[in-house]
């Protein structure tokens, strides 16, 4: 991915070596995987560790405390300018369809960069739950680290692989715009944990499909996409389904504890955003299961 030149977000709030009280957020898109892969690799209870990661990122109210200030190297600040550009490609974009697709203005989110523990609107943030999206406060957090963690522990490397994880979570925060993220937390809230599921199951695989279409109009508009870039980002959607990391991690799958969506699903999502990218084409609530 080309972003030679191009500007960086104004909307970037660096609190990278810092560490403090926390709360966790909403919608992290491999936080859930992270966990249940290093559980694998350390002998503990994968799914109990999945679950466990995905109530964190539902909130709780677990405080950390303490900071501390470090040097970061060459490459940690490569990744951070990378992540402002890919936050200013999405603004730049997401104006523009909101304009030209729903006659909107579109509001941008702010991007946090941490460093082990970070204090949100939603409640307790760590790298361990990935990268995820505060619509308390309008804002999605990242441990730069996790890109790092992503390409040792599920293999999945590129930098439009990263800015498939950031574009995701700018697609909950297109969701929030659009109220359908707090429409459907809500009717989770009254649901048994395996109909909650399926409803998380809905709201990512709805963020995939607005990745792929913040990476269509990003390749019309600045023509960054180059050749490797597409099956980076579709490989990333690949190794971060439920079913490829359950089955990894313990030889099967429990489907009705499925909270992102299969293998399967998220890169069919993802690549009807990239080849669409129309707005209308992405919604996940209102058909059938076997249609996801």
């Amino acid at each position: 991915m080309d972003l030679s030149g191009r500007r960086t977000s104004s909307n970037v709030d660096d609190r990278r070596g810092m560490s403090g009280g926390a709360k966790a957020g909403v919608g992290g898109i491999v936080g859930v995987i992270i966990a249940m892969a290093i559980a694998y690799f350390t002998g503990g209870n994968p799914l109990e560790a999945g679950m466990q990661a995905f109530q964190q990122s539902l909130g709780n109210n677990t405080e950390v405390s303490g900071s501390q200030d470090r040097e970061f190297t060459e490459e940690e600040q490569q990744l951070a300018l990378f992540a402002s550009q890919v936050l200013a490609s999405t603004e730049d974009v997401w104006t523009e369809v909101f304009k030209t697709q729903l006659g909107k203005t579109y509001v941008p989110p702010r991007m946090v960069l941490y460093t082990g523990s970070v204090q949100t609107g939603c409640g307790a943030g760590n790298a361990q739950v990935g990268p995820f999206y505060c619509s308390a406060d309008q804002a999605l957090y990242i441990d730069l680290s996790f890109f790092s963690d992503m390409k040792k522990t599920l293999g999945a490397d590129g930098d439009f692989a990263y800015a498939y994880v950031i574009a995701h979570e700018v697609g909950h925060h297109v969701q929030h715009l659009l109220g359908t993220l707090n429409s459907a937390h809500s009717q989770m809230a009254r649901m048994s944990e395996t109909d909650a599921n399926k409803v998380s199951v809905r709201i990512e695989l709805q963020a995939d499909f607005y990745a792929g279409v913040w990476g269509c109009h990003e390749g019309k508009m600045f023509g960054s996409i180059e050749d490797g870039d597409l099956m980076e980002a579709i490989n990333c959607a690949k190794v971060i389904g439920d079913n490829y990391l359950q089955e990894k991690a313990r030889g099967y799958s429990q489907p009705e504890s499925f909270t992102h969506g299969t293998s399967q699903q998220r890169m069919k999502w993802l690549k009807l955003g990239l080849n669409t990218g129309d707005m209308s084409s992405g919604d996940t609530f209102s058909i059938s299961e076997s249609q996801l």
